[in-house]
């Protein structure tokens, strides 16, 4: 099975929102699932890996306050894995109050981190939404985030 991790973090995403309890499941189970459903072990590491870091990135390097009055300049790095649309997205997040300056970078900083040439979209608004979600006091940007892409995952299926 040819997965990415961005495969294997959708579903620990899906797997985690879906349990009745809201605890988060025991990672030797989740291990085990990810094993049945076929992922790679490797793969399966460097996801636990890229949600500790995001946890990590949370707790510490992004805590100082940034301006809203900012422009944020892409590196050539960036520039070239996340396209214009992309980049368009997030500035669009900002500007409504969906992100805001420090959750914008910890979005880049997991997109980035990513063993991908190039994020698309789709794929960046599921690191946006993991992002919001590890984030506390982000609750409704994180709903309404959760609403587009179910939105738009409900209208492809139709």
């Amino acid at each position: 099975m040819k997965e990415n991790v961005l495969d294997i973090l959708m579903f620990l995403f899906e797997h985690c929102l879906d349990s009745e309890t809201g605890d988060m499941p025991d990672e030797n189970v989740l291990r085990g699932q990810l094993d049945n459903a076929g992922f790679q072990s490797q793969d399966v590491e460097k996801a636990f890996n890229w949600l500790e870091d995001l946890s990590n990135a949370r707790e510490s390097s992004f805590s100082s306050p940034l301006s809203g009055r900012s422009m944020r300049i892409y590196s050539s790095q960036e520039l070239t894995k996340m396209d214009t649309e992309c980049r368009g997205f997030l500035i669009f997040l900002e500007q409504t109050g969906v992100l805001d300056p420090i959750a914008r970078e910890l979005v880049i900083d997991r997109a980035m981190a990513l063993e991908t040439e190039e994020i698309d979209l789709p794929q960046l608004k599921w690191v946006i939404l993991m992002v919001l979600f590890n984030q506390p006091g982000h609750e409704a940007a994180f709903a309404w985030m959760e609403d587009l892409i179910f939105d738009e995952i409900s209208d492809h299926l139709h």
